[in-house]
């Protein structure tokens, strides 16, 4: 029996070996690793631009650059005198305050810096030869605004100016559609208010400081209502007189009652 199998393969094994039992007296060559290796290389490089590593690499470089630019692009700086206010797909998000900020690149985000420090003025019951963009050093008066009935049903020609500046630059933005009609329709509801429930006589002479400031009270409550964003900071009256037409007649009721004080003194 072995030398039936001496006699077939030299061997009572089978093959011998490293043999590949097809007589030829070799066995499988191992794998090259090398060439999977270079293979690998090739599957990737099908997919890279340019269609292999060296041109690939200064591709991929120039991306990442960009990258890192668009990433880079978020930072911005707010002045101290401006609120930044985020815009997220145009929706108002936040705001910031002065100093260096960071927010998600264009187009998800971007940012407005409104001056909130710069001292508006709203005139009401006049208007200024600067507001009509002339420079003729007059000043127009309005009575559809200026003239108002007070409390003792007498009739008082006021004009007065509101200033205020920005506290909220988002809500100031985003939350009232016109920010100057606004200032002015609260300011002449408030002024109103306080006139109709006032003497003439005190609104002539020494009631205009208590005037301004309960005027003043009344207009930051009616924009805070509206979450406007405004604050209001100073009332001041330019003017308050009788109604022109009667403007010489009341002079002359005046210096009658100063007269009779005169004379009972």
């Amino acid at each position: 029996m072995v030398d039936d199998f001496k006699g077939r393969g030299g061997s009572p094994w089978g093959s011998p070996p490293g043999g590949s039992g097809n007589g030829s007296g070799r066995g499988p060559r191992p794998p090259d690793i090398d060439e999977i290796i270079k293979n690998i290389q090739k599957t990737i490089n099908r997919f890279l631009p340019g269609g292999s590593s060296k041109g690939g690499t200064p591709i991929i470089a120039g991306l990442i650059i960009l990258l890192v630019i668009w990433v880079a692009s978020g930072l911005y700086r707010v002045l101290p005198d401006e609120q930044g206010v985020v815009l997220r797909f145009g929706k108002f998000v936040k705001t910031t305050q002065p100093g260096l900020n960071y927010h998600f690149p264009f187009p998800i985000e971007g940012v407005l810096t409104p001056k909130v420090t710069k001292v508006n003025r709203m005139d009401v019951g006049f208007r200024s030869s600067s507001d009509s963009g002339f420079s003729t050093g007059g000043v127009a008066d309005v009575p559809e605004e200026s003239l108002m009935l007070t409390g003792d049903e007498n009739i008082v020609n006021i004009d007065f100016s509101v200033f205020w500046v920005i506290k909220d630059a988002g809500n100031f933005l985003f939350k009232i559609q016109d920010p100057q009609g606004t200032v002015k329709a609260a300011a002449e509801t408030a002024m109103r208010e306080v006139i109709a429930r006032s003497d003439i006589q005190p609104i002539l002479t020494e009631g205009r400081s208590r005037i301004e400031i309960e005027t003043q009270e009344i207009i930051q409550n009616i924009l805070d209502e509206y979450t406007s964003g405004i604050q209001v900071t100073r009332v001041q009256t330019q003017k308050a007189d009788p109604p022109d037409q009667v403007i010489d007649a009341f002079r002359d009721v005046q210096a009658a009652r100063a007269d009779m004080e005169r004379s009972k003194n």
